[in-house]
């Protein structure tokens, strides 16, 4: 490496040796690790899920969990080794020297205390100066990671912010001090594709002006293409190859890292196209609206519109993908389809039955029919339960059980897992693993709708290409209709045959994948597919963005006009009164906007 190392990790070993740990922990979880970062520099640290990322970077702040230690090695920060300071010595140095971000935000901030008064309390961790003055630091941070203070106070509590505020919150928590180094693990892996964007932009800009090293811990190759400059892939606790980012995805020499580039592009590849198909679920007008109370004001209630008037079809052994970002209304649609949220207006009919004029027993018999696979199965799987018993629950709730054990050999083989794997627990199993779980429970009823929210965003390359093949398949064999709920358009792309586009509650744009991806008409699609990151090295730096606040700061507003205008670089007079109507341009492609023919400012450069 060209640039003075300010992080030296030599012969790492992290061990967990507790008898309660599952098989997969025991032994050596990061073994023998080597690395260095220099100033101003991001690695890449890339692997599997369970190849030891998150411990080698809880290692790195001494902060791995009992019962696992660190037995070996060295970790060298600007000559002191971290490994012999003192606890006093260490948390002097965390926050201030060397800051984190790890991947759940809801996780990490405390669901009580106000999210600038968290911010204020790491300010004033390190540098005591009064909780007024802390405070003041804090909103002038939030501005700078693109939160506004009038949002912040309005808005206080993480529980009121979107996935991708809150992460921001972390960022701008961790940056406080100007730390040296950055540790972001997964920072960016439930958000949407603009979010993202932002977030990244936000790194870079901060390297520019203090010089900040990076180690940027993701399963995601696009992101390591877009913002590392060299990179070191982990399988199985080692480090199995290393170098400049170019190097490792032109001329990958070791079989791990040729297996997960491999993954990384077949997950780019087109869905086929599907013949006209009879609906097995259609939403009419769908409406969802909360009511939450106004903290702005003091006082009082506002109502807030999630799901605004949405209306679209799904075929049988069709798939169609929505996306839009974070807070746009995708997952209480989801929950809405299927009754688990009350729907404020509209109808639901699955395969010509109205689930909406339903109740009790009669809505119970229905939902056999419709299934919903969550984006975490960690947490929609019970952790007491076996896998057999999460398969069988379904069946037991609708009377259904005849052979068990022939029930869960037959539907784990389905999802392609051991008939073994019916005496396992939930915390015995990868994370690719577990969806296929939760796949299988989803099937167990036989159902001709399957709703799939977020299903592989958390899943590294292989385990998602996986997950998409066994989709699939499934679709083939089984027929089944899905809604494919997503962030990551390459996944979209993959997968679904249509794709609807949603933004603040309502449908913007639908219309066949490929010609919705290709050639998209609504500015926020632009905007969507211009703020992918680059799946090569050779094309970093042609990655844009909207560059304005998060949407979700609009949500509750409800302008007039249209609900995009602003933050469209086309919005003209006319958008401020009249909101746009899904308009067909031709006969499968139908999009919301009065411009939507105007030249695209946002399209990517291709590389020369």
């Amino acid at each position: 490496m060209t640039r003075a190392p300010i992080l030296t990790v030599s012969d790492l070993v992290v061990e967990y040796n507790g008898a309660a740990q599952p098989n997969a922990m025991r032994g050596a979880v990061v073994d023998a690790v080597s690395f260095e970062i220099g100033s101003g520099e991001t690695l890449g640290l890339v692997g599997r899920s369970g190849a030891g990322k998150t411990t080698t970077a809880l290692a790195l702040l001494r902060l791995v969990p009992p019962p696992g230690r660190i037995s070996r090695g060295r970790i060298e920060w600007r000559g002191r080794d971290l490994l012999a300071l003192s606890d006093e010595r260490l948390r002097a140095l965390r926050g201030r020297e060397i800051a984190a971000v790890f991947q759940d935000p809801g996780a990490a901030l405390h669901p009580f205390p106000r999210v600038h008064r968290q911010i204020a309390h790491a300010i004033r961790a390190h540098d005591p100066v009064p909780l007024a003055d802390a405070l003041k630091r804090a909103d002038a941070l939030l501005e700078r990671v693109g939160i506004p203070r009038h949002h912040a106070h309005r808005a206080p509590y993480p529980h009121q912010w979107s996935g991708g505020m809150r992460q921001r919150a972390l960022l701008a928590m961790a940056l406080a001090h100007r730390p040296a180094l950055l540790i972001a693990d997964e920072p960016t892996t439930a958000l949407d594709v603009t979010t993202q964007a932002q977030i990244l932009e936000l790194l870079r800009e901060t390297q520019r002006e203090t010089g900040l090293s990076i180690l940027f811990i993701t399963h995601d190759l696009s992101l390591i293409a877009e913002c590392a400059d060299r990179v070191a892939v982990l399988d199985r606790g080692r480090i199995v190859e290393s170098g400049s980012v170019n190097d490792v995805f032109d001329t990958p020499r070791h079989d791990v890292t040729r297996r997960m580039l491999a993954a990384h592009r077949a997950v780019a590849a087109p869905g086929a196209p599907i013949a006209e198909a009879t609906a097995a679920l259609r939403a009419d007008h769908v409406t969802v609206r909360y009511q939450t109370p106004d903290a702005g004001a003091g006082k009082g209630i506002r109502t807030v519109a999630a799901v605004d008037d949405v209306s679209f079809a799904i075929g049988e052994g069709e798939t169609l993908g929505l996306v839009g970002e974070s807070g746009c209304g995708k997952s209480s649609l989801a929950r809405a389809l299927v009754r688990l949220e009350p729907l404020s207006a509209g109808r639901v009919l699955l395969n010509g039955l109205d689930l909406t004029s339903l109740r009790g027993d009669a809505l119970r018999g229905a939902r056999s029919a419709i299934q919903i696979v969550f984006q975490n199965p960690y947490a929609s799987l019970n952790p007491r339960r076996t896998v057999g018993d999460s398969i069988l629950e379904p069946l037991h709730i609708h009377g259904r059980i005849t052979n068990g054990p022939g029930t869960i050999a037959t539907m784990l083989e389905l999802v392609g897992l051991p008939h073994a794997y019916g005496r396992r627990y939930p915390r015995e199993l990868s994370g690719g693993e577990r969806q296929r779980v939760a796949i299988a429970r989803a099937l167990a009823l036989g159902p001709r709708v399957v709703i799939l929210d977020e299903p592989v965003s958390s899943l590294d390359g292989p385990a998602r290409a996986g997950i998409i093949d066994l989709l699939r398949r499934l679709q083939t064999e089984l027929g089944h209709a899905y809604l494919f709920i997503a962030h990551d358009l390459d996944v979209v792309r993959s997968l679904a045959h249509r794709v609807a586009v949603m933004y603040l509650g309502r449908i913007i744009e639908i219309g066949g994948v490929d010609e919705i991806l290709r050639n998209p008409c609504h500015p926020y699609t632009r905007a969507l597919l211009a703020a992918e990151p680059a799946r090569a090295p050779q094309r970093r730096g042609s990655l844009r963005y909207l560059p304005v606040d998060d949407p979700a700061l609009h949500a509750t507003a409800q302008p007039t006009g249209c609900r995009f205008r602003a933050r469209c670089w086309l919005a003209r007079d006319r958008c401020a009164s009249e909101e746009p109507t899904l308009e067909y341009r031709s006969t499968k492609h139908a999009s919301a906007c009065h411009f939507a023919d105007s030249p695209d400012p946002t399209a990517r450069e291709e590389p020369t």
